[in-house]
């Protein structure tokens, strides 16, 4: 199960949410979401888990504080469909519309 955390520190690192979700089960992937231009952590991320350990995690970690920021943790929702996975639009000069 993908599950989804917000609010996170900035300087939170993947390894350092990855040991934050370890006591609930074996944690299968970490990504925490950057900026593309500055490469600074956007604030949220994704972990992947197994389905019981996932929901563990979300009940033991949601509403506690994680380097200073209250986290909001639930399982992640399916992007949805038409969403752009490219930078916003630009106008051929080059600024955004």
């Amino acid at each position: 199960m993908k599950i989804y955390l917000g609010n996170l520190s900035y300087g939170i690192s993947e390894d350092e949410l990855r040991q934050a979700l370890e006591p609930f089960g074996t944690v299968t992937s970490v990504a925490i979401i950057k900026d593309r231009a500055t490469g600074q952590s956007k604030g949220f991320g994704f972990v992947e888990m197994a389905d019981a350990e996932a929901k563990a995690a979300i009940e033991g970690l949601n509403g506690k504080v994680l380097k200073g920021r209250t986290v909001v943790v639930n399982e992640a929702r399916p992007r949805p469909e038409g969403a752009a996975r490219t930078a916003s639009p630009r106008r051929q000069d080059g600024r955004k519309p």
